[in-house]
């Protein structure tokens, strides 16, 4: 039988998306979701997934920004690689909502990939999760996500590399960060550079903002 809670944050999450001017998921994709919540909650009692660890806040921030992005990225994205994907964001959002997309995570940290490898099984997603250091895996991707990942600068410069002709760079990240993270992206590669378009505001917050880059 279904509890109170999961259909409260079932219905929370898409009340959220409206406020935000966003379109509700579907009923399947919603369960989904649910599922993940309870997850991340269940899993953080052991392992640092995220600072964030409170129902409200995993659906306001990680869940809202997260779905936010999976929307904005162009259409026509066939592989993308989340890199440093933590507890899964954006990546596992963007596999429930953009199903066409194959995704990569990228998590060298050894629990947080086993919680990944578990989250993938729980959802029934074909996602993909490397256990180590994205560069290793000597793979280019239509797009490339950074979002809150430690030493971003120096991040972006690697995660730049892994974007293949004409693919996307995806940041998540503040209006504050924003023109030293381009930096380190257009210094990353020899001889090409990265097109960015206007930065659009995510959800829930008025400083952090979704900055798409477009690799010459």
């Amino acid at each position: 039988m279904e509890t109170a809670t999961a259909s409260g944050a079932r219905a929370r999450l898409n009340l959220l998306l409206e406020e935000s001017g966003l379109a509700p998921v579907d009923a399947q994709s919603a369960q989904k979701f649910e599922d993940y919540l309870s997850l991340i909650i269940r899993w953080s009692t052991k392992v640092n997934l995220t600072a964030v660890r409170d129902e409200e806040g995993i659906l306001s921030r990680h869940f809202l920004e997260s779905i936010a992005c999976a929307r904005a990225l162009p259409e026509g994205i066939e592989t993308l690689l989340d890199y440093g994907s933590g507890a899964g964001f954006p990546g596992l959002p963007i596999a429930l909502c953009r199903p066409e997309i194959a995704v990569t995570l990228a998590e060298s940290q050894g629990k947080k990939a086993a919680f990944l490898r578990e989250a993938v099984r729980t959802l029934g997603v074909p996602v993909r999760v490397h256990g180590g250091r994205a560069e290793t895996l000597g793979e280019h991707f239509d797009c490339v996500t950074l979002r809150a990942v430690d030493r971003m600068r120096e991040a972006v410069a690697v995660a730049a590399r892994c974007v293949g002709p004409s693919g996307w760079l995806a940041l998540m990240t503040t209006s504050g960060d924003l023109a030293r993270l381009k930096e380190a992206a257009g210094t990353a590669l020899a001889g090409t550079a990265f097109a960015w378009n206007n930065p659009i505001p995510l959800a829930g917050s008025e400083r952090r903002l979704l900055a798409l880059g477009r690799r010459g």
